[in-house]
């Protein structure tokens, strides 16, 4: 009896092991040069919180909420630098006017699917006034979103506003979870089971010791790459390829943070980066994809109050020539995390219509015998 619960024990251990290394870099594959944060997620950088709210119900519905919280405080009263960069407009981030034009953002950052922004839009406007208690006539909410309509029943609009509070609520700054979870619930990436990825890069201290981190919600195609490597080609799946003709449209959703002190016009720059990441998977920013970059700097000084005594703003920022390195950072962070994505990701069935659709995760042991041929794997950094 003793033998046989020592093996279920074990057997156990493995499983929750095994069922823990989802990163990457749990396989032995390391993107980049620069060192990654603790928990290599974008709540790396300080003050940051992240939360889910997840929707799977019956046979169809398959769907959810990502917050995204700059600080722990009244974001309306302490507003945040901020910058969007478009790289294909195709989609329905809501909020974006103002931020153009003002250069800050004032509630927490929400992501979701995309007939369900208005929904978001008003919880954003519901949590300023009503739980931060702000007496007010205006606020803009920032909503992103990505079209997860393969997998999830869109035109039912099963988010309530009662959801995206829950994810708001959910926030924290302890390692994200990623992969089928929140917004990533019923997204498609390259073919294969998308959802939420994160990561993050830090910055050695004669260069600043600043922090890059990067939270993803992928939902777009082309030809897979790893760490440079034709994943898509290998596999024999990809966009244009002669048997399967996997549709690249979708969107990506990327937030980018930074305890760097940025303004709004190096924010925009570092957003620009964001998007090299991108390519370096293999995605390729189709008609029908919406791609969009929203950077932000945590950094406490260069926070905006709502009310001010002063006309004037005493902020300090990074020159122009202390950018690249954090060019390099959100880069590396954004290819991982996208990254991180599908290798999170767990196969999900659905009947939309009453058709059955079943997106596969990525072939992970097929995927890692690949990379070893071309010796993408140090097995030393394996866990």
């Amino acid at each position: 009896m003793k033998t046989i619960l020592l093996l279920f024990f074990s057997f156990f251990i493995c499983f929750y092991i095994t069922a823990q290394k989802k990163q990457l870099r749990d396989f032995g594959i390391e993107v980049g040069v620069l060192p990654i944060g603790e928990n290599n997620t974008i709540t790396d950088v300080k003050n940051v919180q992240v939360g889910h709210f997840t929707l799977i119900k019956g046979d169809s519905v398959r769907t959810g909420v990502t917050a995204i919280l700059p600080h722990n405080e009244d974001i309306f009263q302490k507003k945040v630098p901020a910058a969007i960069y478009i790289a294909n407009g195709f989609g329905k981030l809501m909020g974006i006017s103002q931020v153009e034009e003002l250069g800050n953002i004032e509630t927490p950052i929400i992501l979701t699917n995309t007939l369900s922004v208005p929904t978001a839009a008003d919880a954003l406007i519901d949590y300023t006034i009503f739980i931060k208690k702000n007496n007010i006539r205006s606020v803009n909410p920032l909503v992103g979103e990505t079209n997860d309509a393969r997998l999830n029943d869109i035109q039912g609009r099963h988010l309530q506003r009662t959801h995206i509070l829950k994810a708001i609520k959910n926030a924290s700054s302890k390692k994200v979870e990623e992969g089928n979870i929140g917004a990533g619930t019923g997204t498609v990436c390259f073919g294969f089971k998308g959802g939420i990825g994160s990561s993050s890069r830090k910055l050695p201290g004669n260069l600043g010791g600043y922090t890059v981190g990067v939270l993803v919600q992928t939902n777009f195609g082309g030809v897979l790459q790893i760490d440079g490597i034709p994943i898509g080609k290998e596999l024999n799946k990809y966009y244009l390829q002669d048997q399967l003709n996997e549709s690249p449209d979708g969107s990506c959703m990327i937030v980018v943070a930074t305890d760097a002190p940025l303004d709004t016009r190096n924010l925009k720059r570092l957003a620009k980066r964001a998007f090299l990441g991108l390519g370096k998977t293999g995605g390729i920013a189709s008609n029908g994809s919406g791609d969009y970059v929203i950077a932000f700097s945590t950094a406490e000084d260069l926070r905006v109050s709502y009310q001010s005594n002063s006309k004037f703003e005493h902020q300090k920022v990074l020159r122009n020539d202390g950018m690249s390195p954090l060019f390099m950072a959100v880069n590396e962070a954004t290819e991982e995390a996208i990254l991180n994505s599908l290798f999170a990701a767990e196969t999900m069935v659905s009947k939309i219509k009453g058709k059955e659709i079943k997106i596969e995760a990525l072939p992970i042991k097929e995927v890692l015998e690949i990379l070893k041929k071309y010796n993408r794997i140090d097995e030393s950094k394996k866990e």
